[in-house]
């Protein structure tokens, strides 16, 4: 087992939902709902086998890789008939960190940066904080930025995050 402190990066990118599927817009834990003004029927959550939240994959693998535990597929699988197939964000955090501790880790901090054009992330920032953090155990910061138009997330074809996270081998103390 390796001692003291180790980083590890994550990235996660879907394309939203085809137009009319209804399908539920859920990033960094959160149910995010068309916002007042917007067609429904132009507003489709981030496809996935689970629910998509790229925020939530990314940070997942960046403690897999941090710990040297693997990656959200390994743990997870791929696939409708895969064991995260259906499974919110938030729970596949949860498990993650069981994972981690049973293997020795501990997360101490971790920062995600979601890429897109929306939702609007800032208007709910904290509460995507701490909805992250309460499911990692550590604290996580959140960011966002557009890329000017530029590529799938620019067009608004669909979005991505990319994840820091810092973790410690259980019982070291420094």
């Amino acid at each position: 087992m390796d001692d003291g402190m180790l980083i590890g990066q994550g990235f996660d990118a879907h394309r939203f939902a085809v137009a009319g599927s209804s399908r539920p817009l859920w990033l960094a834990g959160l149910f995010w709902p068309v916002p007042q003004g917007v067609d429904p029927a132009h507003y489709e959550g981030i496809e996935g086998d689970s629910d998509g939240d790229v925020a939530a994959h990314a940070l997942i693998d960046a403690l897999l890789s941090a710990s040297g535990l693997g990656d959200i597929g390994s743990l997870f699988g791929v696939g409708a008939a895969a064991h995260g197939a259906g499974m919110h964000g938030r729970d596949m955090l949860h498990e993650t960190v069981a994972f981690m501790r049973a293997h020795g880790y501990e997360p101490c901090s971790a920062s995600v940066a979601i890429i897109g054009n929306r939702p609007k992330v800032s208007t709910r920032r904290i509460e995507a904080e701490t909805v992250l953090s309460e499911a990692v155990g550590c604290r996580v910061s959140v960011t966002a930025t557009t890329t000017d138009h530029m590529g799938f997330t620019g067009r608004g074809e669909g979005i991505a995050a990319i994840a820091s996270a810092l973790v410690r081998c259980a019982g070291d103390e420094g």
